[in-house]
């Protein structure tokens, strides 16, 4: 595979988030990827935030490119691609203010809205000025969904039933960051949109077992369905696909997203978030789609990477 010419790829996985075990998953099945190509690459352990230390780590492993598994904190908030940037090593998927933007799900979701899309609606609440009294003022009808602003894998995400569940569920989301949203409860199918290369992919539908898509429906086997792709008709289909790739374009995204969305009982889509950094295992939900599609998980790989090489040529940083 030599021909391919992508030079040495280091791929930057772990990181100092909740999450460090699942980007784990999704770097070694990229790093295996490509060595099983003949590609030459490295894997790079992220274990800290202190950016010069990650310097001089990514420095002396001698990189032309980076591929980045890192998921939640420093990896999909910008400050990785920030310092990528300043080193001028050319890396895979968002850029800086786009990280920055889908991490945070109270500032993507006024994008969102912006843009015409659909969301669900929500009350946010900050540590610094909450008081249980706070919980009086909710409109909506229950159940509601709580959740952190900024952590993925539906990490400390709780739905809320009975108004006595409602201040345990708010601490729990406090433990994991400074704000969290209080959001309407969208009855209905939860699909997913990836887009490769600035293309939707085809529709997924995503049925666990569970109530729903928790952390441990998403990551052990056989406790949810994946519907690839999504039986809908097909101006359902059109019109999840056009959502998708209007929150990604919305955020300024680039190479490639996962788009999470709702549909209410009309089959009416409501994003939900986007994942700048999307698992990628061969059996997550990017790959699932991109192979519905006909790419297999290393030419999804290699996309990747060539993006990233374009993107610097060109003289992009989004």
């Amino acid at each position: 595979m030599a021909e391919l010419n992508l030079g040495k790829i280091g791929v930057l996985m772990g990181g100092p988030s909740t999450e460090r075990e699942i980007s784990f998953k999704s770097g070694n099945a990229v790093y295996e990827a490509l060595r099983r190509q003949g590609i030459e690459a490295v894997s790079i352990d992220i274990t800290t935030d202190n950016p010069e230390d990650n310097f001089g780590l990514i420095t002396s492993f001698g990189i032309d490119c980076a591929f980045l598994a890192l998921h939640g904190r420093f990896g999909e908030d910008g400050t990785i691609q920030e310092l990528l940037e300043r080193m001028g090593i050319p890396y895979t998927a968002s850029g800086v203010q786009a990280s920055k933007l889908a991490m945070d799900k109270i500032a993507s979701r006024r994008l969102f809205i912006e843009a015409g899309l659909s969301v669900p609606l929500c009350l946010v609440l900050n540590r610094n000025t909450y008081t249980r009294s706070d919980t009086d003022k909710l409109k909506l009808p229950l159940p509601v969904v709580v959740k952190p602003a900024s952590h993925g894998s539906s990490i400390g995400l709780s739905i809320v039933d009975r108004k006595e569940e409602l201040s345990a569920a708010i601490e729990i989301a406090f433990r994991y960051d400074e704000r969290i949203l209080v959001e309407e409860y969208i009855r209905g199918r939860e699909i997913t949109v990836g887009i490769l290369d600035e293309q939707a992919l085809p529709v997924i539908e995503i049925m666990p077992h569970k109530r729903f898509f928790d952390y441990e429906a998403k990551y052990k086997a056989g406790l949810t369905e994946y519907i690839v792709p999504a039986v809908l008709a097909s101006e359902v289909v059109t019109e999840a696909q056009r959502a998708g790739i209007t929150a990604h374009r919305s955020l300024g995204c680039f190479g490639c997203s996962r788009v999470d969305m709702l549909l209410d009982e009309r089959n009416r889509p409501f994003v939900l978030e986007l994942n700048s950094i999307p698992g990628l295992t061969p059996t997550s939900l990017l790959p699932k789609a991109a192979k519905a599609a006909g790419i297999d998980f290393f030419q999804l790989c290699v996309t990747l990477i060539k993006l990233a090489y374009e993107r610097t040529k060109a003289g992009l940083s989004r």
